[in-house]
């Protein structure tokens, strides 16, 4: 159970955050929410694709999410959630019901996206959803998604209800073992496609190891966009 916060943390939170309303919840797959919010404080920010939002779990209790999009004239946002273990950010999404308050920090920069080259590719796992939504519904065109991914059959219904289409999943296998699988299809990849641009997001162990790769390679740190979501044994990473 998440501790209510105190009168103190309440005040403190009230000055730093903004609240908007869940007025939607789609789900999307057995693991995947689609969560809309609305309201008044959401009206004063221009989005860019890339951007992160701090939601309060509960207390001083916050977990990182991407926001889908941004409608500033309408005051509303949408966000996807990963229901994944029993966490403190499964547990919350898992009982998030329209009508509901939610107050959060944000959004800011995490990465910037809104001059990718194309043709790009993005890579990353379930918490790189959203993102890739918010990439595609922006119009940048001629972007290949690959993703590492504990369920092929959840990622791929979550990323069809998206309108994600023709992603490359690659399931994940206890201790990394799939990781020479992983580089094998992103060589492939590039080898067919020529790509001017990489976003690697996600684990931050896959990131680097990637990226290594892509160097060898010949790519250059400045085709590289990277932002790790999360790492093993840490919380708050992003």
């Amino acid at each position: 159970m998440l501790k209510k916060p105190g009168f103190v943390e309440t005040t403190f939170l009230k000055w730093l955050t903004r609240t908007a309303k869940i007025t939607a919840i789609e789900e999307l797959s057995p693991q995947f929410r689609l969560v809309t919010l609305t309201g008044e404080a959401l009206k004063d920010h221009e989005f860019v694709v890339g951007q992160k939002t701090q939601v309060q779990l509960g207390g001083f209790v916050s977990r990182t999410y991407t926001p889908m999009m941004w409608d500033k004239a309408a005051g509303q946002t949408k966000f996807l959630a990963y229901l994944h273990g029993d966490g403190p950010a499964s547990r919350w999404a898992g009982a998030l019901k329209v009508g509901d308050d939610v107050a959060m920090f944000g959004p800011r920069g995490s990465l910037d996206l809104s001059d990718v080259k194309t043709p790009a590719l993005l890579f990353g796992d379930e918490t790189s959803f959203g993102l890739a939504h918010a990439l595609a519904a922006s119009g940048v065109s001629d972007v290949s998604f690959l993703f590492e991914v504990n369920s092929l059959a959840d990622a791929g219904q979550a990323l069809g209800a998206l309108g994600i289409a023709g992603a490359v999943l690659v399931e994940r296998m206890a201790g990394d073992m799939h990781l020479d699988g992983l580089e094998s299809r992103m060589m492939q990849l590039v080898e067919a496609r020529g790509f001017k641009q990489f976003v690697l997001t996600g684990k931050s162990v896959s990131i680097q190891r990637l990226s290594r790769v892509l160097k060898a390679r010949g790519v250059t740190t400045a085709e590289i966009k990277a932002k790790a979501y999360w790492a093993p044994g840490k919380t708050g990473l992003d």
